[in-house]
């Protein structure tokens, strides 16, 4: 994702501040929200840390302004008024336009089921509203974060060779055996995260820390369970993410 900073020059001679401003003032989020109320509040905390917001209140309206142009962020609650599974229709459709585009389910569901088919349609985050808004903001500056960093990855970690496994971290690609994987943001870096070091057991703990998200032990066991799938899909034997149990994950190459 390539990012035109615009400069910007605050009448104060903060640099601070004008660096801070020029990092954001080009991020543009979409949040699909139904309740007015609500998406104003989350409108108003983005824009108070310079972001630029666009609040859209159906999947329709939402839809319409995607295919014209992408946000730099999605964040999707599943009802939409009678639109009760919207939500899920809309990340589908754009996971599979926008295979890169990051994408935060904010929603009042927080059953399991609805967890886990929120992180299968490729979400990269879910969140309930009851968060705070401090930690709801932490948790798009770490997606951002991740974003600048696979812009920027250091020269020894670019790329890596693992077996049939390849990882370009330049062209936020991986590749299996010639075959393209189709993966989200977070589970790119946990891929990264495993195979970095083939042998050496992650936790959950450091595999957050790698993908520079805040996650819950089930959610990093369903990213791990979907990460799983996609392989497989290519290839039914693969088998080079290893469960420790009690411990994390390892990678095991393939020979």
């Amino acid at each position: 994702m390539d990012l035109k900073i615009t400069p910007y020059r605050y009448s104060t001679n903060s640099k601070t501040k004008e660096k801070l401003h020029s990092r954001l003032t080009m991020r543009h989020i979409g949040i699909v929200e139904d309740e007015d109320a609500i998406a104003q509040n989350y409108c108003d905390a983005l824009r108070r840390q310079g972001y630029k917001v666009s609040h859209y209140s159906t999947r329709k309206e939402a839809t319409a302004a995607f295919a014209s142009r992408l946000p730099d962020l999605a964040i999707i609650d599943i009802g939409l008024g009678d639109d009760i599974e919207g939500g899920f229709e809309l990340c589908r459709d754009l996971r599979s336009r926008a295979p890169e585009l990051p994408i935060i389910f904010l929603t009042a569901r927080d059953s399991e089921f609805d967890v886990i088919s929120g992180l299968r349609l490729g979400a990269d985050d879910y969140l309930t509203k009851n968060i705070s808004q401090p930690q709801m903001l932490a948790r798009i500056t770490a997606l951002f974060r991740r974003i600048d960093a696979l812009q920027k990855p250091s020269s020894q970690e670019s790329q890596i060779s693992r077996g049939s496994l390849t990882l370009n971290m330049d062209r936020m690609l991986v590749d299996w055996a010639g075959k393209l994987v189709d993966l989200t943001v977070t589970e790119l870096w946990i891929v990264h995260a495993l195979a970095l070091h083939p042998g050496h057991v992650k936790n959950r703990q450091q595999l957050m820390d790698a993908a520079n998200v805040i996650l819950d032990d089930n959610t990093i066991t369903s990213h791990i369970k979907r990460i799983r799938k996609k392989f497989k899909e290519l290839d039914q034997k693969f088998d080079c993410i290893q469960t420790a149990y009690g411990m994390g994950y390892r990678w095991v190459q393939d020979s």
